[in-house]
This record gives structure tokens, sequence and C-alpha cells, in this order.
């Protein structure tokens, strides 16, 4: 009884603990402002009662840590609700859209338009065209190889990650070393430094068209993780169900890419936490994980921009911490194995 309690409480309290993150977030920083500051900035609607503390603090949470701040949030959980959906989808915790390729084509993608000069509307799209790309050409080589399982399927992917990471390296070569280069392996490394309301918006949109429907589906990939035989037996239609939650998977992963670079383990490592919190059930998982990935990544980005003078590039961040964390993970798969996660 205790632990079903527990278990109906996580949810409501990382929802709290979440928007405690976002508004401590909002204090900190080369200029500290105080919390009742805050609180007053958010709250004010007209012009004449910014004046009664100053232009300095509104312009800092109003215009340059909040759209960073939403942006990190909701690409936060775009991410980890992506990678707990694709592991249920192939069964496996060590699926991510960085393994199967997703973030090395949605990347290349993204240098394209950053060379191309487009908005950000048409790097969204070369970003979701590029990411769909690499996703469908790791499983048809997984299946025209033969290998059944996840370890194919893996082993495509890294084949794919290192051709589209081969293309942004004669894309880095061709582009122009004063006005394209460095901005394209700044963007490669993540970063929220030039968020934007726009860029809030259309990952807005995405998260919620995307995510939502993921969250809709998250009883049906409950029967797809029990395996193809079962979920068809029971009427579901598997190939077409699997692709349409790739498809929307592809479209939270690409639209991350675009609007912040690269900002890898994510989705990878956030489900496992989530799965420990929660169980196996999507009904609950899904949602943990969408919210703990908005908090990570939001901690990720506050040590990045207050760490050093300088930022730090936060996909060097998430890397850092989310390559030790998945070996540990793939360790414990040799030995207990997806049913014992």
């Amino acid at each position: 009884m205790l632990i079903k309690l527990l278990k109906d409480s996580i949810l409501p309290l990382l929802f709290i603990t979440l928007i405690v993150s976002i508004l401590f977030s909002l204090t900190i920083g080369r200029y500290p402002i105080r919390i009742g500051e805050v609180f007053q900035i958010l709250i004010t609607t007209s012009p004449n009662e910014i004046i009664s503390y100053g232009d300095t603090p509104w312009i800092i949470v109003e215009i340059v840590r909040l759209p960073r701040i939403l942006l990190v949030v909701l690409c936060g959980m775009g991410l980890a609700l992506a990678g707990a959906a694709m592991q249920g989808v192939f069964r496996n915790p060590l699926v991510g859209p960085e393994v199967v390729g997703v973030s090395s084509g949605a990347s290349f993608g993204g240098v394209l338009a950053i060379i191309y000069g487009s908005s950000a509307i048409t790097t969204v799209f070369f970003a979701f065209s590029f990411g769909t790309l690499a996703l469908i050409l790791a499983f048809l080589m997984a299946k025209m190889a033969k290998k059944s399982g996840i370890l194919g399927l893996v082993l495509s992917g890294v084949i794919i990650s290192a051709f589209f990471s081969a293309l942004m390296g004669i894309s880095q070569y061709v582009a122009d070393p004063q006005s394209q280069l460095p901005s394209i392996i700044y963007w490669l490394m993540g970063s929220f430094a030039s968020a934007t309301y726009e860029k809030v918006a259309i990952v807005s949109i995405v998260t919620l068209f995307a995510g939502g429907l993921l969250l809709s589906l998250r009883w049906r990939i409950n029967l797809l993780s029990l395996g193809e035989t079962d979920a068809s037996s029971l009427g579901i239609n598997v190939n077409f169900l699997r692709w349409c939650i790739v498809a929307l998977v592809s479209l939270l992963v690409a639209t991350q890419v675009s609007v912040s670079g690269g900002v890898g383990w994510v989705g990878l490592v956030i489900p496992h936490f989530a799965r420990m919190l929660v169980g196996v059930d999507h009904r609950t998982l899904l949602p943990t994980s969408a919210l703990i990935g908005g908090i990570y990544l939001l901690l990720m980005d506050n040590l990045s921009r207050t760490l050093m003078p300088q930022e730090i590039p936060i996909g060097l961040l998430t890397a850092l911490l989310g390559t030790p964390i998945f070996a540990i993970v793939f360790w414990k798969m040799q030995n207990k194995g997806w049913s014992n996660e």
C-alpha cells in the first residue's frame, strides 16, 4: 500500500520539483537576482511597473533567462520522452536516438541549414528529414543483414552515425571558415545560448503535438514491449504503430537538434532512472521520463552557464555524465536483461 502511494505521488512531486527548478534557475547566473524580484518581474505586465525595479533585472529575466529556461525544459522533456518510447518499441533500454543514428542524421541536416542560412522552420525540416532518413537506413540495414534483435540495429546505427559524421566533416571542410565554421562547431557541441521566444514557440508546438501523441499511445507501447507476436494477437498493427512512433520520436529529436545543436545521452539514460522510480509500465513511465528529463537538462544548463566564466557547451556535460551511466546500464543488462529493469 505504501509503495503504491509513493508511486502515485511521484508525478506531482516531480512536477513541483520542475517548477521550483525553473524559478531557482531564473535567480542564478553572472547577475544574481532575488527570488522575490523574479516573482515581481514574472507577474508584471505594465511597463510602468518595470521602472520600480529597473530595466536590467527585467531584461535578464524576461529576455535572456526565461526563453532559455523554457527551451531547455521543453527539449529535455522531448528527448527523455522520445528515448523512453524508443526503448519500449524496441524492447531494450540500450536504445536511444544517439545509438541508432537519429541524432547524427539530424545534426547533419542542421549543419546544411546553417551553411545555406536557412530560417528556424527550414532548419527543423532539414533536421527532421535527415534524422528520419538515418533511422530508416539503420533499420533497413539491420533487416538486410538479417541480424535479429537489438544488436543488429545498434551495429547498423553505428555505421549510419559514422556515415553522417563523415558528411558533417565534409560540410565543415567546405564551410566558410570566417562566418560559418565557428557557428557549426559551437552548434554541434550543443548550446541554448541563442534561445529566443520564436524557438520556444516552435519547440512548444512540436512537443505538444508529438509528445501528446506519444502519451496517447503509451498503452499500445506496453503491448509492443510484449513482443511482435503477442501484440499482433491482440489486434495491433505492429509495423504501422512502430513507424508512427519512430516518426514522432524523430520529430522530437530533430526539433531539439535544430534549436540547440547536439545534446546527447538524455533520451538514453533518463528513462532508466524513471524505470527505477515507477517501473516499466509506459502509462507512468513516459510522463515520469519527461519530467525527469526537463529537470535534468535544466540542471545541466545551469552548470554550463555558471561553472566557469565562459559558458561550457551543454552537449559536453551531458556526454561526460551520460557515457558512464550508459556503461553501467549496459553492464547491468548483461546480467539481468530487460524484464528486470
